[in-house]
């Protein structure tokens, strides 16, 4: 039986791991990509917009350098990713003009999503070079970022970037099938999830990172929340099983298939809550909470009891109890300044209106 998609796929963002396009031994493995190339410029033709989020800046830096080892100190790693990106930009610029096809170079930070006015500026950048049958080639600005590298992953930029152009599928390309239950002793792939829980995350632990990668199924499964949560179906599949892009628009039952969450964030609501880093954290007490999660409520000034970090007006803070449990994120009416201020607490007055707060399940 095909699989079935939510509504027919006429954007897809597709995730290509640095083991998918590099060997073991740091070399490109061109007849992978050539063949990723070739599907993706075929499904073009066909009307289906493509965008994707490529690793392997600093895997081909090392590989021209002669490097085994990744490096841990921020400038080496920085020193490579900026020698890999023109390597990696120039392999694909050259199999993309053989198929006839035109790549674009989009390199991206936090502050692109961070930034409210440079994330709607992303997303016309994008929207310009899709319209004009451009492949945007997207990686992270490891050249000049100071804590991407340290802690963030292509995996988790790819839903971001799903979100921001309102995909219709993410597609992540791995060195595996997908994600395997292993109970028992036994190997099984999960071909369909319809929600992430605490088992299917304690399935993804433990997994081994390779030396080329960032990002194991963990970090998979954490992209995969956001995209999911924007009601953006997603895929995990082996990048190296045959015509793997087409099959999977075709409908085959390959990878792993996680079903999209109903009710699609407004493009606002989904940018506080995955596209922009909180600035701070609120505590409220138990009154407060109730409130909240009653719906359409906005956060008072009397409900909060602490406060920490540095924060100005319309800056995301997160939301949480007096266990320390998220309940939301949203844009605070007040900055650090003016909560230190505030002497007199019985005022009615809005901390996070309930159109700019985001909440948590419960």
């Amino acid at each position: 039986m095909p699989r079935k998609f939510p509504r027919p796929v006429k954007r897809i963002v597709i995730k290509v791991g640095s083991s998918v396009i590099v060997t073991y031994r740091l070399k490109p493995r061109l007849a992978h990509l050539r063949s990723l190339v070739e599907q993706i410029a075929s499904v073009q033709k066909k009307g289906i917009e493509v965008v994707v989020v490529s690793s392997g800046a600093i895997v081909f830096g090392m590989g021209a350098m002669n490097e085994r080892k990744r490096p841990s100190d921020l400038a080496s790693l920085q020193a490579l990713a900026a020698i890999g990106q023109a390597i990696l930009m120039e392999t694909y610029s050259d199999l993309f003009r053989r198929n006839r096809t035109t790549c674009a170079q989009v390199l991206l930070t936090w502050d692109d999503f961070d930034n409210r006015g440079r994330y709607n500026n992303a997303r016309n950048t994008f929207r310009a070079i899709l319209e004009r049958q451009v492949i945007p080639i997207v990686n992270e600005n490891d050249t000049i970022a100071t804590d991407e590298i340290k802690f963030g992953d292509n995996d988790k930029l790819s839903a971001l970037v799903a979100g921001l152009i309102e995909a219709d599928l993410l597609l992540i390309l791995s060195d595996v099938e997908g994600l395997f239950d292993l109970k028992d002793g036994k190997k099984k792939l999960l071909k369909e999830i319809k929600e992430i829980t605490g088992d299917i995350e304690g399935m993804a632990a433990g997994t081994d990172k390779k030396d080329i990668s960032r990002g194991g199924m963990t970090a998979k499964l954490d992209a995969i929340k956001i995209a999911t949560h924007s009601q953006i179906p997603c895929i995990i599949a082996n990048g190296e099983t045959e015509n793997v892009l087409v099959r999977v628009l075709n409908a085959e039952r390959i990878g792993t298939f996680f079903m999209e969450k109903e009710g699609r964030r407004l493009a606002k609501k989904h940018w506080i809550s995955f596209g922009a880093k909180p600035k701070g954290i609120l505590t409220v007490d138990e009154g407060a909470r109730e409130a909240l999660f009653k719906g359409g409520r906005s956060l008072l000034l009397p409900g909060v009891v602490s406060w920490k970090g540095h924060f100005n007006v319309d800056d995301v803070v997160v939301v949480q109890d007096r266990r320390e449990h998220e309940i939301g994120r949203g844009l605070i009416n007040y900055s650090t300044a003016d909560l230190s201020r505030v002497e007199e607490r019985k005022g009615k007055r809005e901390v996070i209106h309930c159109d700019n707060l985001v909440l948590c399940e419960r």
